[in-house]
């Protein structure tokens, strides 16, 4: 009972100096928890409208995929309307009712603007059935009736302004079709973000799946009394093996699955920069300890002296360590709601609706986030405490607050030489790496242990890298500069400490610069090297219609068009294996358009009647030459025997590992209703032509906004601004680890002018002004600020440039260093410093003279 009622007294006596160690553990356990219920939300939020939407028993295809019918043709797959009827004749049945729907489609409104979701959650178009009734009213006009009239979501109409008369164009694999507004339905649940149109029942057939008289799936309701498994057993025995039947609860499961993968990734992304939070964090709860463990040292001396054990001290820091860990637990919980629900109205800005109604906080959450916050702070305080137990009743005759550890251990130092010299065979490893896979692992293992390597061996370090930076930054700046130098330096652990919490951060900041700058670099040098035509069109979301590719053939000024498909085809090939990744189709000008080196024969002969290529990891694998015989099974076609024509080199990141074949010969073995839409289109202007055909190219896809026009200037630039928004977002994760570690310097400082308060106002009596003091602490952050960017930047090119070396296996050849983004996170590192000083140095500027000499 004494030790607890001696922890609380410490603790509320202490309550300033423990109140950013507080912070850091509340931003911790406020993005895991922020994440646990944001997640958790976005779950619920799509199990409701799974519940909602799924009929008691649902019948499809069973080669129904979740965009078309797997071929890539840009129509779902379906079933004939007799399906219906003979569901709705099985016993148990009370209603059995056809339905269409498909995500390939686009939805533009008559100024030709894309009216899909903008964060990639789908359009879909369909029928309007009883079933829909069930997640939507219709809270304006009416049904659509006829091939002219089209219903749409209230939350589409909300974001893009439409009302009753407004026309929409929907454009399909089929064709375009033009219709005017006449309904708008409310959803009865919350819409995560997909565009929904609908269409009478007839049009969407027509529209969607190229033929009346089909559906996609058959919606099933049982009568009274009827289970969804008997009913799911009924309808099965009624119908042959070609279609996959489904109970409400199969069919949620199932589309569950599918969201809970992505969320997954979301999760355990932001988990893990939680847990890089957690590490910066435990520098900071380590230091804070260290130092009160100091400045009470006469204090925890006269403890010993009157009877207190070694363990009684020891629990009396633990318990203190408890208390903050519990407190900033609490109130990280809290604070983590609040950042869900602030991420939920990010997410409604962008295009993504999530209601707060949904706002799920499940019982695990709070526990795991006080378990996570008070077990972290507790650990990280345990060397302070054994410190603090290790205390003699003598100290209490010595003055408070002298450093016990000037130098750094060199038992320390071995180990830490002993990690980091592993740490670089292993990264060294990595490089030299023959395979991508081994590599992998040797890199995880070379970033783990040259990481605590510089950890450990940080007091070292301290050392020689502050003199460095001390004799650049601060000695000209005469006696205060070397005060400054001296004060970093009279606890090389406190500063290595206090260094590496802002280390970690920057370390994984500059490997991932390294490694985006390096891959741009590489797929720009690619493309200026292999590709050879003009202009790309790409599909995003839908796969090019034929619409679209004709209007691209019909350009004026292009002296050729290329057609780029992906087929669905299991290879068999000399040795007897099986392949089931596909090939690749296209003109015979794509051999123009990508420059692709081959390992034997000629890439143009590929394009020849029953011929193909392979690519050269494929030929080494399989043994397969110029000259062979491969066994290729079309999906939903017949079986072709292609001989080799050429072996491309896989030392490439365009189209690595790929298979070509013309289209015409696809054409002889793949039914035409079966050949899928183009993935990528290319064009080449005619000489001297090319910017009027680059004019006219986007003229000629003017109306279809779903496709985009780059020449190679243009895709560069994309490629540069895709992987800049990834880094941006990264980083912005990191933010969190950066801001916690700038926490440390200022708890770092704060505590050392508490430690030193007798020292500043005997510098103070004997004329250093506060001008002076103030610039002192300053420098002081400044350098140690310093020598944690370099060494984080240091390890983390170091970690980049391994990196990039298993990239170059995948083609990626190129190590670029982002200098400029490197030089300003130093010189960046720099200000942060002075940032973290500003309360310290302005607390130790407002000292009473008098009073700090007292101070004992």
């Amino acid at each position: 009972m004494t030790v607890v009622k001696t922890s609380l007294r410490n603790f509320f006596a202490h309550k300033g100096r423990m109140a950013l160690s507080a912070v850091a553990v509340l931003l911790s356990v406020a993005f895991v928890s922020g994440t646990l219920v944001f997640t958790d939300t976005m779950n619920t939020t799509f199990d409701k409208l799974f519940a909602v939407t799924s009929s008691d028993v649902t019948v499809s295809p069973k080669e129904s995929g979740d965009e078309d019918d797997g071929a890539g043709t840009g129509r779902p797959a379906s079933l004939p309307a007799s399906t219906v009827e003979k569901v709705a004749a099985v016993d148990g049945v009370e209603a059995a009712e056809g339905s269409v729907g498909s995500m390939n489609v686009t939805v533009v409104n008559s100024e030709n603007k894309n009216m899909g979701s903008t964060t990639g959650a789908p359009t879909i178009a369909g029928n309007w059935t009883k079933n829909d009734l069930k997640s939507m009213e219709i809270t304006s006009g009416h049904a659509p009736r006829g091939p002219t009239e089209v219903m749409v979501d209230s939350d589409t109409a909300d974001k893009h302004d439409l009302k009753l008369g407004d026309e929409l164009r929907t454009i399909a694999a089929t064709g375009d079709i033009r219709a005017r507004i006449v309904g708008i339905a409310s959803w009865k649940v919350t819409n995560p973000g997909a565009a929904v149109v609908y269409f009478d029942t007839e049009t969407a057939q027509r529209t969607l799946l190229g033929a009346t008289g089909r559906f996609t799936q058959v919606s099933v309701t049982a009568a009274d009394g009827v289970s969804d498994a008997k009913l799911k057993q009924a309808v099965a025995q009624s119908l042959d093996g070609s279609y996959k039947i489904q109970t409400a609860e199969e069919a949620a499961d199932e589309n569950r699955k599918d969201v809970g993968e992505f969320m997954d990734i979301i999760k355990y992304a932001m988990l893990g920069f939680a847990g890089i939070a957690f590490l910066v964090g435990i520098f900071l709860i380590i230091n804070t300890f260290s130092m009160l463990v100091a400045q009470r040292t006469r204090e925890i001396g006269l403890m010993r002296a009157i009877g207190s054990s070694r363990r009684q001290v020891n629990r009396s820091v633990l318990v203190e360590a408890l208390l903050l860990g519990f407190v900033g637990s609490v109130l990280g919980v809290g604070a983590g709601v609040g950042i869900a629900v602030g991420l939920m109205k990010l997410m409604s800005m962008a295009g993504m609706t999530l209601s707060t109604e949904d706002l799920t906080v499940k019982v695990t959450t709070p526990v795991v986030g006080l378990i996570l916050g008070v077990v972290v702070t507790v650990l990280a305080a345990y060397l302070p405490a054994r410190r603090a137990g290790k205390v003699s009743p003598m100290a209490a005759l010595r003055d408070a607050g002298t450093p016990a550890d000037g130098k750094a251990g060199w038992i320390r130092g071995l180990i830490g030489l002993v990690l980091t010299g592993a740490g670089v065979f292993a990264l060294y490893a990595a490089a030299t790496a023959d395979k991508a896979s081994d590599g992998a692992l040797m890199l995880g293992g070379g970033v783990v242990l040259s990481l605590i390597g510089f950890v450990v061996i940080g007091p070292l370090l301290a050392g020689a890298v502050v003199r460095v930076l001390s004799a650049v930054l601060l000695r000209a700046f005469g006696p205060v500069g070397r005060m400054a130098e001296r004060n970093a330096l009279r606890n090389p652990r406190r500063t290595g400490a206090t260094g590496a919490a802002l280390m970690i951060g920057l370390a994984l900041v500059a490997c991932l610069s390294v490694v985006g700058s390096s891959m741009v670099a590489s797929a720009t040098s690619e493309l200026d090297k292999s590709v050879g035509a003009d202009y790309i069109v790409m599909a995003q979301q839908q796969r090019i219609v034929a619409q679209a590719e004709k209007a691209m053939q019909q350009t004026p000024g292009l002296a050729h068009v290329t057609r780029y498909k992906e087929i669905n085809a299991t290879l068999t090939s000399p040795d007897g294996k099986k392949d089931d990744s596909g090939l690749t189709a296209a003109d015979p000008t794509y051999a123009e358009d990508l420059r692709r080196t081959t390992t034997e024969g000629t890439l143009s002969a590929a394009y020849g009647e029953d011929a193909m290529s392979v690519g050269s990891d494929y030929a080494k694998e399989h043994g397969v030459h110029v000259g062979d015989t491969i066994t290729v099974a079309f999906e939903g076609g017949e079986t072709a025997k292609l001989k080799v024509a050429a072996i491309t080199d896989d030392e490439t990141s365009i189209d690595q590992g790929a298979r070509y074949m013309s289209i015409a010969t696809l054409q002889k073995y793949l039914p035409a209703d079966r050949i899928p839409q183009n993935v990528i289109m290319f064009g080449k202007a005619k000489e001297g032509q090319e910017e009027a055909a680059y004019a006219a190219l986007k003229k000629s896809l003017d109306d279809y906004p779903q496709y985009q026009v780059r020449d190679q200037t243009d895709y560069k630039e994309e490629l540069k601004d895709q992987v800049g928004q990834l880094l941006n977002m990264v980083y912005g994760l990191l933010a969190l680890a950066i801001i916690v570690a700038v926490l440390g310097v200022v708890n770092t400082l704060a505590l050392s002018v508490v430690e030193r308060t007798r020292e500043i106002g005997l510098m103070r009596a004997i004329g250093l002004s506060r001008r002076q003091l103030r610039r002192m602490i300053r420098m002081e952050s400044v350098v140690i600020a310093l020598f944690g960017a370099l060494l984080g930047l240091g390890l983390g090119m170091g970690w980049g440039a391994t990196a990039q070396q298993l990239l170059a296996l995948e083609g990626l050849n190129v190590l670029d260093i982002p200098w400029p983004t490197i030089i300003g996170v130093f010189i960046g590192s720099a200000f942060v410093g002075l940032f973290a000083a500003l309360v310290p140095a302005f607390r130790a500027g407002r000292m009473n003279v008098l009073n700090a000499i007292a101070t004992e």
